[in-house]
């Protein structure tokens, strides 16, 4: 376990350190100081723990994230780094070789948030008149186009999949991946 945490350790710290930077600018464009975002927040954020998620030293969930991002009136998505790797991966995070969605999962999402993905999906099945089965292949550039209605990476929108559930045990294979 302790040399998977080594290998991982530097693309934590990368994204932390870009992340902390993207935060760290937010608060500037508020025109708040740390001391500030604990005054304004009445104490629900405190400025060294804000100060520590900006430093990259202090890893922050995806629930104070998104907390964190509507105290700053702002989308989650704003306060993530911006994506400088090319659009399939970088070294730390390999792409997914094969795309494959499980189509009963995605027509059954009620997140409100996987409606573009649902209309998506059901054009794309229209299209290719793809109406048996429960496979549904997109392509890599059909992931590009979800990160842009998402407005999020490739990774993001990867990352959405797997939360929702709808990727097929095919899909859990990545690029390279003996």
């Amino acid at each position: 376990m302790s040399v998977q945490r080594d290998i991982e350790a530097p693309a934590f710290t990368d994204f932390a350190t870009a992340l902390g930077g993207r935060l760290r600018a937010v608060r500037a464009q508020q025109q708040l100081s740390l001391r500030g975002v604990e005054r304004t927040s009445e104490g629900r954020w405190k400025a060294v723990v804000v100060g520590s998620y900006e430093r990259g030293e202090r890893a922050i969930s995806v629930q104070r994230l998104a907390e964190l991002a509507e105290f700053y009136g702002v989308s989650v998505g704003e306060l993530l780094p911006v994506e400088e790797a090319p659009a399939f991966g970088t070294p730390s995070a390999a792409p997914l070789a094969r795309i494959v969605l499980n189509a009963e999962r995605v027509a059954a999402l009620n997140d409100p948030d996987a409606e573009p993905l649902t209309r998506f999906a059901a054009a794309i099945q229209r299209q290719r008149g793809h109406f048996r089965g429960t496979s549904l292949s997109i392509r890599r550039e059909d992931l590009q186009t979800l990160a842009l209605m998402y407005d999020t990476s490739v990774a993001g929108i990867t990352d959405r999949l797997v939360q929702w559930q709808v990727l097929t045990p095919e899909s859990l294979i990545l690029d390279g991946a003996p």
